[in-house]
């Protein structure tokens, strides 16, 4: 799974509820997020769709070892592709029809191969969600630091 374009990424358990959007004050979020629109030309960083609405999506690595999430990027990415990056959350609101087949599209991947990638990534997050004591690295926001 960690060579498809589009990847599954669930969140620890312990680590819901947080996000950029909500920590940082709306005006350095929305410098953020238009600095990921403005690197990717205005289209998904993902599928490369141009869209009138994209997001800012958070992109973080785990260090099961040191229990550390560290902020590695924000992406620009369109509903779709975002919808498909939650998967998980997207059959709780009821849209994984369509974040299914965004991430089949996306990757060149079969149905079959769709649901292997969501059960590696459920495992992975199972056994990250056994952590409660995570740190986290927002080294990646030094950048905005005239901002700040």
């Amino acid at each position: 799974m960690n060579n498809r374009k589009l990847k599954i990424e669930l969140v620890p358990e312990s680590l819901w509820g947080f996000s950029l959007a909500k920590a940082l004050p709306k005006k350095l979020w929305d410098i953020i997020r238009k600095d990921a629109i403005s690197r990717s030309g205005g289209a998904c960083s993902i599928c490369g769709a141009k869209s009138k609405i994209l997001h800012g999506h958070e992109t973080w690595s785990y260090n099961e070892q040191t229990k550390v999430q560290k902020l590695e990027n924000v992406i620009a990415v369109c509903p779709l592709c975002h919808s498909a990056i939650h998967l998980n959350r997207s059959y709780v609101v009821g849209d994984f029809k369509r974040a299914e087949d965004q991430y089949m599209k996306v990757n060149g991947v079969s149905y079959a191969q769709m649901k292997q990638d969501l059960k590696q990534a459920n495992e992975d997050n199972l056994r990250r969600s056994q952590i409660y004591d995570w740190t986290q690295n927002f080294d990646w926001l030094r950048r905005f630091d005239e901002n700040v």
